[in-house]
């Protein structure tokens, strides 16, 4: 018997070890070949899910976007819809017959504006149904399928300006330019002067920008144009490429509009405009709008005092269901909630969850959701109009529940260790679809029959890849804190971990700060476990997930306690053990950074840090950041009222105490965390210093680099993380991050013959 015994564990044994010889550790470079999955879109007879497949492009600066389809039966491999790299935003006619779509093409070898495109789904090539010159998006098929509105932000101006360049394209004549201060109006045709060439030239259009608002920029998106507000726009739907039409702009003014949607039988059109030229002096407010689709007047219809987004309408057309957050008072951070509102003159919304404590219509945080065409998540109401699903994240979990339209009352749709990212329902049902990740899943497409039912995988997007690394769960872990609040935190571990050795430990710490980390895949963790780090991953006090006043216990306070949450965190990791006290390093971004720059100026207890897209002052951020702070949410002044607190709550003031080696990841087009006001003031105070520091910068890189940076730069900015830490905390040699690399010489040029020249002065 003990022979035999012994020969079963054999075999375990070498079962074992063959599984483990076909995996092999997740590196940085695995980001090239991830698959991501956006906006989802279920056929309206529910047999098809039309959805945006994202992948890292051929020259890896970028990503391609591409619509893909799948049987919601599941079974079947998806299918490639359309041809272009850059599709997006997929939307079905109300018959299924065809599909509207937003495609950017190239011109010279560069993106053009984004346009609307249609695909019929009984065979044949897409065609073009917009040409504006600043381009079409957000497609919404009208219910009897004979229009599609969409958003633009052309002006008169730019339709004048491309008349007059297909004019002069076809007659060879150069188009004449308007004055760069006072641009003739679309009816004006100023005389052009001949020009020997037959090639027209576009008109020079002044790249100077007066800047009249306090907000004048925005991460990601760029410097704002007041002269171009989006707008709503309809468009017959032609059936054929030959079948032209003209789009009709339907609204006009100064203002941006959103959150348009039909009304049920197709007469009206209800929209969001937040009418008000500088909104920062006030707290913030929603206005609908209706007007007829014919077009005319725009008539207003209510106004409350939150920023609502995400409408939907209810079977009946006679509600609004939407998500939002209080105004009043005003907190730095304030649960968002479900509410409903009456389509009907001067009505006012009633909170449906003021009793569910957890953030509805939010998620946790994790690098790999989609970088491009994520979509959105507005409410889904049931078919009876009794109940709206909407997701809610709790716990570090995000799932979707289903709320009594009357009472509120939550039942679970879904639930498990999983973030569900979007989701959508077939038109008329609650038959759902929906992107799920994990800490071992990027995202895969889920069906759902019904709330509650068991979900029926239709993806396996990345499982050829996936099944070739070996990527393990994280432990989840609760601790208390200092002054007994308990706090939930992830630990990462090396996949070949063993609790009887000693590793190096990496505290990483989220952004916001009023967002969470949990059960979502996080490509840095994994790499760090894969290179021998324990990661630990914690949602300090100020983190959402965990109810109203968790999440707001940080205001004018931040930093401060979530620091020793952190501490307690660390601690409590080193207390089971395995932990190298000697080899612990810290990192974050964003509020993450912050709290980085924060940590190594409040204890040495750190032998190296990296700090991403940083704080250092917050006086300087005030002035500088992408959106302000004229509201009493994080600091009941501005810094020229109340300098003391700033100063008190900014890391640069206590960057004498700093001993740790610090590395700075900085995206040059942050604008979120300007440099200014982080990395470069922590780096050139500690090379005054003479502490080890390094500063890393992205060409073009926004406040988004881990998340949708160039694939790249994301891999770039992995790699630099780690080299820093297997530096100080392994004692790898790295040369690049010294000044001058041991036994290196500089050759300057008075060493070298012939090369003779004054030093600088």
């Amino acid at each position: 018997m003990r022979a035999f015994l012994i020969g079963i564990l054999l075999i375990a044994v070498s079962i074992v070890s063959a599984a483990s010889a076909q995996t092999r550790k997740v590196t940085e470079q695995d980001l090239f070949n991830f698959v991501w999955i956006g906006d989802p879109q279920v056929a309206p007879d529910g047999s098809i899910v039309a959805f945006v497949r994202v992948t890292v492009n051929a020259r890896r600066t970028g990503y391609d976007t591409s619509i893909w389809a799948v049987s919601t039966q599941g079974g079947e491999e998806p299918h490639r819809l359309t041809m272009g790299t850059r599709d997006s935003q997929p939307r079905w006619s109300p018959d299924g017959k065809y599909m509207a779509f937003v495609r950017v093409t190239e011109r010279d070898g560069n993106p053009d504006q984004a346009q609307i495109f249609m695909l019929s789904m009984a065979g044949g090539d897409s065609f073009q149904v917009t040409d504006l010159p600043r381009g079409a998006s957000q497609p919404v098929w009208s219910p009897d399928g004979k229009s599609i509105m969409f958003a633009s932000d052309t002006n008169p101006d730019d339709l004048a300006r491309q008349r007059r360049e297909r004019e002069a394209n076809r007659t060879g004549q150069p188009a004449a330019s308007p004055s760069p201060i006072a641009l003739a109006s679309a009816s004006e045709q100023p005389a052009a002067s001949p020009r020997p060439s037959a090639q027209a030239s576009p008109e020079r259009q002044s790249d100077v920008r007066v800047i009249t608002r306090a907000i004048y920029r925005f991460n990601g998106a760029g410097y704002l144009d007041p002269a171009h507000t989006q707008h709503i726009w309809v468009v017959q739907a032609p059936r054929t490429a030959d079948e032209k039409v003209t789009p009709k702009q339907l609204t006009s003014g100064r203002f941006n509009e959103d959150d348009f949607l039909w009304s049920r039988d197709g007469s009206r059109i209800y929209f969001t405009a937040e009418q008000i030229d500088e909104p920062y002096y006030e707290l913030p407010k929603t206005t609908i709008y209706s007007v007829s689709a014919a077009g005319g007047q725009p008539v207003k219809l209510t106004t409350f005092d939150m920023a609502g987004n995400g409408f939907s309408l209810s079977p009946d057309g006679r509600r609004l269901a939407f998500v939002a957050s209080m105004n009043q008072p005003v907190n730095s951070y304030t649960e968002p909630d479900l509410w409903v509102l009456d389509v009907a003159p001067n009505s006012q919304p009633r909170n449906l969850t003021a009793g569910f404590d957890y953030d509805v219509g939010d998620r946790v945080g994790g690098d790999n959701v989609a970088p491009r065409a994520l979509g959105g998540n507005p409410p889904v109401w049931t078919t009876n109009g009794r109940g709206i699903i909407e997701s809610y994240s709790k716990e570090g979990k995000t799932n979707m529940g289903l709320f009594d339209a009357t009472s509120g009352n939550e039942s679970d749709v879904t639930r498990g260790n999983q973030a569900v990212v979007s989701f959508r329902a077939t038109p008329g049902t609650s038959r759902l679809v929906f992107t799920r990740s994990t800490p071992t899943r990027i995202n895969d497409l889920f069906w759902l029959e019904r709330p509650g039912a068991e979900p029926r995988q239709l993806t396996h997007i990345n499982d050829e890849l996936f099944s070739h690394l070996n990527l393990t769960e994280p432990e989840e872990i609760w601790y208390k804190s200092f002054d007994g609040r308990r706090i939930q935190a992830w630990v990462q571990k090396p996949p070949d971990f063993d609790p009887n050795k000693k590793y190096p430990l990496i505290l990483d710490i989220h952004g916001g700060p009023h967002t969470a980390y949990g059960y979502i895949f996080d490509h840095e963790f994994q790499c760090m476990a894969a290179k021998g780090y324990v990661v630990l991953y914690p949602n300090p006090r100020g983190s959402t997930s965990y109810g109203q006043e968790f999440g707001n216990v940080i205001q004018y306070h931040y930093p401060g306690d979530d620091y020793q949450d952190l501490m307690a965190g660390v601690d409590e990791l080193i207390h089971r053990g395995y932990i190298a006290t000697n080899k612990i390093g810290v990192t974050g971004g964003s509020g993450g950074g912050l709290l980085t720059n924060w940590t190594i100026g409040h204890t040495t207890r750190f032998a190296a840090a990296v700090s991403q897209r940083d704080i250092a002052d917050w006086a300087a951020w005030w002035y500088s950041a992408d959106f302000t702070l004229f509201q009493p949410s994080w600091f009941r002044s501005p810094p020229f009222e109340d300098p003391d607190d700033y100063r008190a709550r900014s890391p640069i003031t206590y960057i004498k105490n700093v001993k740790t080696p610090l590395m700075l990841i900085l995206g040059e087009a942050d604008w979120r965390t300007p440099t200014g006001a982080g990395g470069e003031e922590m780096f050139r105070a500690l090379k005054y210093l003479k502490i080890p520091t390094v500063m890393v910068r992205f060409p073009g890189e926004s406040h988004e680099l881990s998340r949708s940076g160039q694939p790249w730069h994301r891999i770039e900015r992995l790699q630099h993380i780690t080299g820093w830490f297997d530096h100080w905390l392994m004692g790898v040699p790295k040369p690049q991050y010294e000044v001058a690399p041991e036994r290196e010489v500089p050759i300057r040029p008075e060493n070298v013959p012939g090369e003779q020249r004054p030093r600088p002065r």
